[in-house]
């Protein structure tokens, strides 16, 4: 029995870390956001605070994962085709010229993201998709 388990402890291991590394990334806005849904695009606009408003006309307000955040790394390096250093290049761009600063940044926990968004009806953030429940309304799913 002990070399079974030996034998499959591995696999286990792996396919663990396989569901780890495919979960995905849910854009959420609060549950009464008119909008319906985003396309990457959008989402990246959004983020990037090159566009402040949903199509709707509601004044987005981005929420952000802390800089350390493997979440965040994801969301970026997949919605906006941005590695971390050309994040920060860009909020130091951005900032320099005054044309905009970073999002807020609540912490790691999809949990803070979430309460931050159910607090503002213009909140949009990111959180993992096994995070998502009927207090938020989800708008882009991204894997």
């Amino acid at each position: 029995m002990k070399s079974v388990i030996k034998l499959l402890l591995p696999l286990v291991l792996i396919a663990a870390g396989m569901e780890l590394a495919q979960a995905g990334i849910a854009v959420v806005v609060n549950a009464d956001n008119p909008t319906d849904m985003l396309s990457k695009e959008s989402a990246a606009r959004l983020f990037l605070k090159k566009d402040t408003s949903f199509k709707t006309g509601l004044k987005a307000e981005p929420i952000d994962h802390s800089n350390e955040s493997q979440l965040r790394k994801k969301f970026y390096t997949e919605v906006a085709n941005k590695n971390p250093s050309q994040m920060i290049s860009y909020w130091s761009r951005m900032i320099f010229t005054g044309k905009a600063a970073p999002p807020r940044s609540v912490g790691n926990d999809d949990e803070e993201v979430i309460n931050a968004i159910m607090n503002n009806s213009g909140a949009i953030g990111y959180i993992d998709t096994r995070s998502v429940d009927k207090r938020v309304k989800v708008l882009l799913t991204v894997n």
